[in-house]
């Protein structure tokens, strides 16, 4: 081959446009299957064609996978399960066709180590008489392929920390096509965003997902992340959910979780909320462990966090393991935000937990307090 030739060859998505724009016959309908991996973070997919456009995840069959790719199984024993869940308009291929969230089981049809929606649902069905709501609060940082912030000066940095949050600009909002893109498509898919915006650091961003009862928070949740990530590839940029990707004087991602209880969000609710605090608290070593990894680069007692080693609480104060928001402290009711968990989190696992602590009243033996913090105090969180 010609060395000249090498790495010439491009991507035109004018090209793609004509063939996306191929009529689909009607009885054929594409069905993208969404799983989490191994990693517990990452996401995979891959698409199917069925004879008829699904109306719920039960009109779809279990589909399989090699899970020895994907970290979830041994290459002599490697199918692993996909069951639907929850499916949603597809904003890439458009007319019938869908996006399918499903849940991972083993060869014998056991859920995997990172199946962690069967327990939420679970806790979430048992719960279902006090209608739990969520919102979430999902922060990301947008990268170039070369691992740096997407428009930060290379080998560099842009000003300080404060003309970013919200910003307006070529220099403060550094993105904003993607997240915009990404906003839209949500909304298409039927994900309930209800906003978003620039945040403090340069080229990190925020999305929020809620209110949504039960499940469906983390199912919408989980979905949005794989929109996003396709959207950035379309631009050719990372998305990066680390809940600390930059060292130094700049702020960190996290997956604030908001959350309330029907008698919570009735007058006089604050009573509720000020009880559902003092049941977190009991719990914080052990909640820090379902909340991300790495979450200790990040819940420093700096940038807007507290420490990961303690537990507080304020009104109208971001550097809190609970804020109270303040117009909730003036009517007396509404809801709590769980500042602790990481971007990288998985919000079965969150909500999951906040749900049994709450609402089925779970607690700690002595035992478990004291590994987990000691787990806590050594940096072992989610290792």
């Amino acid at each position: 081959m010609d060395p000249n030739l090498r790495n010439t060859a491009v991507l035109n998505k004018a090209v793609l446009r004509r063939y996306l724009e191929l009529p689909q016959p009607a009885n054929k309908i594409m069905a993208t299957y969404i799983w989490i991996d191994g990693t517990g973070e990452n996401l995979r997919a891959k698409t199917r064609t069925v004879d008829q456009e699904p109306r719920s995840p039960n009109e779809l069959s279990w589909w399989n996978f090699d899970g020895s790719s994907t970290g979830q199984a041994e290459g002599s024993n490697s199918d692993i399960y996909l069951k639907p869940v929850a499916i949603f308009k597809d904003p890439f291929m458009l007319g019938s066709n869908k996006l399918v969230m499903c849940e991972t089981y083993t060869f014998d049809k056991q859920p995997t180590a990172t199946n962690k929606r069967l327990s939420c649902e679970k806790a979430m069905k048992a719960a279902r008489n006090e209608h739990p709501w969520f919102g979430l609060e999902q922060e990301y940082t947008l990268l170039d392929r070369d691992g740096w912030p997407f428009g930060w000066p290379k080998g560099g940095f842009p000003h300080p920390q404060g003309p970013y949050y919200c910003g307006v600009g070529a220099c403060q909002a550094l993105g904003r096509d993607i997240v915009e893109a990404h906003y839209k498509a949500c909304l298409y898919s039927g994900i309930n965003v209800s906003g978003t915006n620039a945040e403090s650091m340069p080229a990190q961003w925020e999305y929020q997902v809620g209110p949504c009862e039960g499940v469906q928070a983390s199912d919408q949740l989980w979905v949005s992340r794989y929109l996003l990530l396709r959207i950035a590839e379309e631009f050719g940029v990372e998305v990066s959910f680390d809940p600390k990707p930059m060292g130094g004087d700049w702020n960190g991602a996290g997956c604030h979780a908001n959350f309330s209880t029907k008698i919570m969000r009735e007058p006089g609710g604050i009573e509720a909320i000020n009880d559902a605090i003092e049941l977190l608290k009991a719990r914080h070593t052990t909640h820090i462990q379902r909340y991300g990894k790495h979450n200790e680069r990040r819940l420093t007692g700096r940038h807007e966090t507290a420490n990961i080693n303690e537990f507080n609480v304020g009104i109208g104060n971001r550097c809190t393991s609970i804020r109270i928001p303040r117009q909730v402290d003036d009517e007396k009711c509404g809801y709590l935000e769980d500042r602790r968990p990481a971007s990288n989190c998985d919000p079965y696992d969150v909500t999951d937990i906040i749900i049994r602590t709450i609402c089925l009243g779970e607690k700690d033996s002595t035992a478990t307090v004291h590994e987990s913090e000691e787990r806590v105090s050594n940096g072992d969180v989610n290792e």
